[in-house]
């Protein structure tokens, strides 16, 4: 599965912001796919993921209720929807997929985008 991410930025806090995640090779529908980020001196951390099949969503409890996730499976795409940013949100955001279900250690990586949230 190749992944390809885009839509990272610079927002203020409390404003939005939407990430993309495209999805391609054979069986894309066989993976669950997810975003992850990583703040500077931080490890890298589960943010939110989605399994393309059965649309079982789950939620790091630091986004719950401001970020939500979804796919538009005719495009391969998952989209990360991301409201009342805060400060605290700054980091790289990486998309992942896993076979079926997502584990703290995907398979497979897609590059970095920015997020940079001012206060």
């Amino acid at each position: 599965v190749q992944l390809q991410a885009s839509g990272g930025g610079l927002v203020q806090a409390g404003g939005s912001l939407r990430l993309s995640c495209a999805a391609s090779g054979r069986t894309v529908s066989s993976y669950a796919l997810g975003w992850f980020r990583q703040a500077p001196g931080k490890e890298r951390e589960f943010v939110a993921s989605i399994r393309w099949g059965a649309d079982s969503i789950q939620y790091a409890d630091s986004v719950k209720g401001r970020f939500a996730i979804s796919r538009d499976s005719a495009k391969n795409t998952v989209y990360l929807q991301m409201n009342s940013l805060k400060p605290e949100d700054t980091a790289v955001y990486y998309c992942a997929a896993d076979l079926l279900v997502m584990s703290t250690r995907p398979g497979y990586w897609g590059q970095g985008t920015q997020v940079t949230v001012s206060s």
